[in-house]
């Protein structure tokens, strides 16, 4: 009887899947296949290893560098894409696309936590869905692609811009961050000798709660007008209606 007690609330131990399958699915075969293993190494198998006179790394050093090869990749295409949008814009985007919440879906994407080894407790207690220990792999995981290829960013880059392009897709069709003023600039560069510029003509309210207006023109015609409480804001604005006069949202 106690014994089918223990089956209800007990998971059995699953082992890592091969580190082959894993490889096809990120589309990169290493070279050195050991740091892949440091890579899928949770701190849990480590300790268990070490308790037996094993030494075997787990995956935190990989995860810190590569949380900044995560950074640098992703700043960099950010700053190519939305030249408009300034340092303070920017860095939300960014955190909004490299947070654990969106690490970790891109690493169940690819089912990272099945390839991890992992200690028995962590396993059987659901270690191998848990959004932050699929985050921090998915860091390191980078970080092996990184090092593997030789300390450049190609590897990383290929197999990541495609989940940051879909995040960033969704952010902008759930209007989180919509970047009408860029989207404007790719439709005006379509014709050349076209001038777009954004004037401020007029501010008001106390300076504690002020409203800035900004007209969006097209060779000194307004093709839109948009206010809020920063020049920023209401430049966006003013892109967004100028967009609704294309018929472009």
């Amino acid at each position: 009887m106690s014994d089918s007690k223990n089956s209800v609330h007990s998971k059995p131990f699953q082992e890592a899947r091969p580190a082959d399958k894993l490889e096809a699915a990120i589309g990169y075969t290493f070279r050195d296949k050991q740091i892949l293993t440091e890579a899928l190494t949770h701190s849990s198998y480590s300790n268990e290893k070490r308790s037996k006179g094993i030494k075997l790394p787990c995956n935190e050093r990989l995860e810190f560098l590569g949380d900044s090869v995560l950074s640098i990749l992703v700043s960099s295409y950010l700053f190519e894409s939305y030249r408009d949008i300034q340092e303070g814009e920017l860095t939300k985007i960014r955190a909004a696309v490299v947070c654990e919440k969106a690490l970790s879906r891109f690493a169940a994407k690819i089912e990272l936590g099945q390839y991890m080894h992992m200690g028995h407790g962590e396993s059987m207690n659901n270690g191998r869905t848990r959004p932050s220990i699929l985050a921090d792999a998915f860091e390191a995981l980078l970080a092996a692609m990184y090092l593997d290829s030789g300390e450049r960013f190609e590897a990383p880059r290929t197999f990541l811009m495609p989940y940051i392009q879909e995040e960033l897709q969704a952010i902008r069709s759930n209007s989180v961050f919509v970047d009408y003023k860029t989207t404007l600039q790719q439709i005006v560069q379509q014709v050349e000798g076209e001038r777009l510029e954004y004037v401020l003509v007029g501010e008001s309210g106390p300076d504690h709660a002020k409203v800035f207006t900004v007209e969006a023109r097209l060779n000194s015609n307004v093709i839109g007008k948009g206010s809020a409480h920063s020049k920023r804001e209401a430049e966006q604005n003013a892109a967004k209606e100028a967009l609704v006069l294309f018929g472009r949202t």
